[in-house]
C-alpha cells in the first residue's frame, strides 16, 4: 500500500463537475476584471480632487459603486458554483468510499477500527471537501489577481514592482517551509482524533459491561490519555501557525513600507505622478487581501493532504473475495453443499481448516460442534465466501462457489447469528433487510413463523416501530425471533444457524426453537453448536478438533462411540 497520495487523485472526482466549474470561472474573471477596473477608476479618482470638479467625483464615485456592486454579483456566481462542484466532489469520494468499504472482507473489518472508519469518511472526507472548495472558491481566484494585479502594476512602474518582487521569494519560501511542517503535524493530528473516535466507539458500545465491572474511573484514565495526546498534537499545529502568521504580517507590512519609500522617492524625482501612485497603492491594497488568502489557503492544503491521504489509503485496500471476470448468476439451488479437501489459515502456516471433505444432502441438517477455537465457525464462513480457502473446492449443487456472483450465492444462503444485529429503522425494514421495496404481507407472514407476530402487534406502531440503536428497546429473544423472520422472508434453501438459543430464557428459547425447527424444513442447515441439547435431532453431528473432524455420525451413534462427542455431553449433562 502507497504511503502517500496528492491532490492528483482527485482529478477523476473534480471532472464530471466541468459544467459547474466553468461557471464558477466565468465569475472568477468578471470579478478579477472588476478589480482592475478600481485600480484605474482610483488613477482616475486622483486626477479629480486635482481639478476640484465635484459633478465629475460625484459621477466617477457613481460608477465606482456600481463596479463593486458588478464584482460582488460575480463574486456571487463564483461562489455558488465552485461551492456546488466542490460538495459534490466530496458527495461522490464518500459514496465511493462506503461503496468500496462494503466491498471488503471480514477479515479486514476484524483488524480495524470502526471510530478510525467513520472518522474518514466524515471528517477526512469533509476536510478534503473544504480543502477543494478553498481551491475553486479563494486559491484560483486570488491565484489570478496576483499574476494579472502585478502585470498592470509593472506596467504603471516596473521599478516599485521590482521591489515587491524582491520579498516575494522570501514570502514563497517561508510559507513552503511552513507547509510541510504543517502537513506531518495535521496528520498526527487526524490520527489522534481517529483513535479518540475509536475509544468512544469502544466505550459507547460497551456501556453495560463497563458499568458491570466498575471501569468507569479505568475507562475516564484511558480517555483521558488518549485525549492528551490529542490535544498536544492539535496544539503543535495551531502554536506552528500562531508563529507563521505574524512573520507573513511582518512581511507583508515591510513590503507596502518599501513600496511607499520607493513611490515616494520616484516622485520626488518626477519619475512617476501622484494619480499612477494611489492607482499604484490601490494594486496593492488589493493584493494584500489575496495574498493573505493563498498564504492560509496553502496551510490548509498541506493540512488537508493528511485527510486525502487517510481517504485514499482506504481505496488503496483491494479486497481478496472478489466476483471472477466472467462470474455468472448461481441459479436457484437445491441445497446440496459438498467441501472437496478444504483449507484454510488466517495466518500462513497456522491452519484453522485442514484438509476438510464434507458432502450434505439437500434438506439434511447438520450440527457442528467442538471446543472454541477448532474450527466450526470458519468451516461455516467459507460457504458464502466470506473468506476463500487457501486449497480445495466448496461446491452448491456442483457449482464451484469461486465460479458465481457473490450476490447471487449470499442471497440463497441465510443465517442467524448467535447475537442479532439490529439495524435504524423500523421492525419491518429490519425483517426485510436488503430489499428496498417489500411486500407487507410477506413481512407478517414472516414474522408468524418466526413467533415474532405477536408481540410485534403488540407494540405501539406495530411493525412499523421504530428499533433503537442496536435493538436495545427489545429483549434477546425478540431480537432472535425478528432475525428468523428475516431469514424466512429470504427463502434461502441454505441455511447456518449460530446457536440462536444460547443466551436466552426457557420461555424465549422455547419459542426461538419451535420458529427455527418451522424455518429449517426442507433445507440444507449448518448448525454451529455450542449446547448439545439443541442437535440431538440432526441428521448428522460433526465433532471438530484442530480444524478437522474427528468424529460424525447421529446423537445415538456418537453417544455409543463413546468419545469425544460423548466426553461432550457428559460435562454438559452431569448434573
Amino acid at each position: 500500500m502507497k504511503t502517500r497520495s496528492n491532490y492528483w487523485q482527485l482529478i477523476p472526482y473534480i471532472r464530471p463537475q466541468w459544467l459547474n466549474i466553468v461557471k464558477g470561472f466565468i465569475g472568477i474573471i468578471g470579478y478579477v476584471v472588476a478589480t482592475l477596473a478600481l485600480m484605474t477608476l482610483a488613477k482616475r479618482l486622483a486626477t479629480l480632487f486635482d481639478s476640484g470638479n465635484v459633478v465629475a467625483i460625484a459621477q466617477l464615485l457613481g460608477i465606482v459603486t456600481a463596479v463593486f456592486l458588478v464584482r460582488g454579483v460575480f463574486q456571487s456566481v463564483q461562489d455558488i458554483y465552485m461551492a456546488k462542484a466542490a460538495l459534490r466532489v466530496a458527495f461522490n469520494l464518500r459514496k465511493q468510499v462506503y461503496a468500496h468499504l462494503q466491498k471488503l472482507n471480514l477479515s479486514y473489518f476484524e483488524t480495524a477500527k470502526a471510530g478510525d472508519l467513520s472518522y474518514r469518511l466524515t471528517e477526512d472526507v469533509d476536510r478534503v471537501g473544504e480543502v477543494v472548495h478553498k481551491v475553486f472558491h479563494d486559491f484560483i481566484p486570488s491565484s489570478l489577481q496576483l499574476v494579472v494585479i502585478p502585470i498592470y502594476m509593472i506596467w504603471l512602474n516596473w521599478k516599485l514592482t521590482l521591489a515587491i518582487l524582491i520579498v516575494a521569494p522570501v514570502m514563497g519560501a517561508l510559507i513552503g517551509w511552513f507547509g510541510e511542517r504543517l502537513q506531518k503535524l495535521s496528520r498526527r493530528s487526524q490520527n489522534r482524533i481517529s483513535d479518540l473516535s475509536a475509544i468512544l466507539t469502544e466505550v459507547f458500545g460497551g456501556i453495560r459491561l463497563i458499568q458491570a465491572f466498575a471501569a468507569e474511573n479505568y475507562e475516564i484514565n484511558r480517555f483521558s490519555r488518549e485525549a492528551e495526546r490529542s490535544f498536544q498534537a492539535k496544539y503543535s499545529t495551531e502554536r506552528l501557525k500562531a508563529i507563521q502568521i505574524p512573520i507573513a504580517g511582518f512581511l507583508e507590512a515591510v513590503s507596502v513600507l518599501l513600496i511607499v519609500f520607493i513611490g515616494a522617492w520616484l516622485i520626488a524625482n518626477n519619475n512617476l505622478t501622484v494619480p499612477d501612485f494611489i492607482s499604484y497603492l490601490t494594486g496593492g491594497a488589493l493584493l494584500i487581501d489575496p495574498i493573505g488568502h493563498v498564504t492560509n489557503n496553502f496551510n490548509e492544503f498541506k493540512q488537508g493532504e493528511a485527510s486525502v491521504d487517510r481517504v485514499f489509503e482506504l481505496l488503496e485496500i483491494e479486497p481478496t473475495v472478489v466476483d471472477k471476470p466472467d462470474a455468472i448468476p448461481l441459479p436457484p439451488v437445491d441445497g446440496k453443499v459438498e467441501y472437496r479437501h478444504v483449507s484454510f489459515a488466517y495466518k500462513p502456516g497456522e491452519p484453522v481448516i485442514n484438509d476438510i471433505s464434507l458432502l450434505a444432502k439437500s434438506g439434511e441438517a447438520i450440527a457442528l460442534v467442538g471446543s472454541s477455537g477448532a474450527g466450526k465457525t470458519t468451516f461455516a464462513n467459507l460457504l458464502p465466501r466470506f473468506y476463500d480457502p487457501q486449497q480445495g473446492q466448496i461446491l452448491v449443487d456442483g457449482v464451484d462457489i469461486r465460479d458465481v456472483l457473490l450476490h447471487s450465492l449470499r442471497r440463497q444462503i441465510g443465517i442467524v447469528p448467535q447475537e442479532t444485529i439490529m439495524f435504524s429503522g423500523t421492525i419491518a425494514e429490519n425483517i426485510a433487510f436488503g430489499q428496498t421495496e417489500f411486500d407487507m404481507k410477506a413481512v407478517e407472514s414472516a414474522a408468524k413463523i418466526a413467533n415474532a407476530h405477536r408481540f410485534i402487534s403488540q407494540l405501539p406502531d406495530g411493525y412499523y416501530t421504530v428499533v433503537g440503536e442496536r435493538g436495545v428497546n427489545l429483549s434477546g429473544g425478540q431480537r432472535q425471533r425478528i432475525a428468523i423472520a428475516r431469514a424466512v422472508l429470504l427463502n434461502p434453501r441454505i441455511l447456518i444457524l449460530d446457536e440462536a438459543t444460547s443466551a436466552l430464557d426457557s420461555e424465549s428459547e422455547a419459542l426461538v426453537q419451535e420458529a427455527l425447527e418451522r424455518l429449517m424444513e426442507g433445507r440444507t442447515v449448518f448448525i454451529i453448536a455450542h449446547r448439545l441439547s439443541t442437535v440431538r435431532r440432526c441428521d448428522r453431528i460433526l465433532v471438530f478438533e484442530k480444524g478437522k473432524i474427528v468424529e460424525s455420525g447421529t446423537h445415538e451413534e456418537l453417544l455409543a462411540l463413546e468419545c469425544r462427542y460423548a466426553k461432550f455431553y457428559a460435562q454438559q449433562f452431569s448434573s
